[in-house]
């Protein structure tokens, strides 16, 4: 699995970033879970303070001296983070209004980019893990489409805190694997 993620994503030294990433992620997720009634307006600013944070990481990532094949997928994705999480910081309003779509285009696209890495590096020992993430990103995507046209506030507080928790443990593992090798 290392070799898989080396090559996907890289060796870099800004491994703990992610790692740091992924923590608040996941704690994130289990503070919506907890107070969903409080944390609708709350969740859409903090999700977007956090893709500006994850934004910025993968811009990072993308351009690092060791940077791996899918590089490009890193540089897309920060750039579409950085972009969504400005927007959804800049107005409460418009971000409870069009936070469900904003996280189901999120997940859609984390979906597709898997399941494209899964595809290509299918010579690898676990490529099917890679595929069994894109198919549940890509799925989480569309439970996303489907609550935000029926504007059911408790579906979308739901489906967040799964996928701040789902999201955060993926990206934590991810970056345990991203570590520079130690040589000595």
């Amino acid at each position: 699995m290392k070799a898989f993620v080396t090559k996907l994503m890289g060796e870099s030294r800004y491994w703990w970033v992610v790692l740091l990433v992924g923590i608040l992620m996941v704690v994130s997720g289990f503070a919506y879970w907890f107070w969903p009634v409080q944390g609708y307006a709350v969740a859409s600013q903090i999700f977007g303070w956090l893709l500006i944070l994850a934004g910025i990481v993968q811009l990072l990532a993308s351009s690092g001296r060791n940077r791996g094949k899918g590089w490009g997928w890193w540089l897309a994705g920060g750039v579409i983070d950085l972009f969504i999480g400005f927007l959804m910081v800049r107005s409460v309003v418009m971000s409870e209004a069009i936070f469900p779509y904003f996280m189901a285009l999120i997940f859609m696209f984390w979906g597709v980019n898997a399941l494209c890495s899964a595809v290509q590096n299918n010579t690898y020992r676990y490529w099917w893990l890679q595929l069994i993430n894109g198919i549940l990103l890509t799925l989480v995507g569309f439970f996303f489409i489907e609550t935000g046209w029926v504007q059911d506030m408790a579906m979308t507080s739901f489906l967040v805190s799964l996928a701040f928790i789902y999201w955060g443990f993926t990206l934590a593992s991810a970056s345990y694997l991203m570590r520079p090798s130690l040589r000595s």
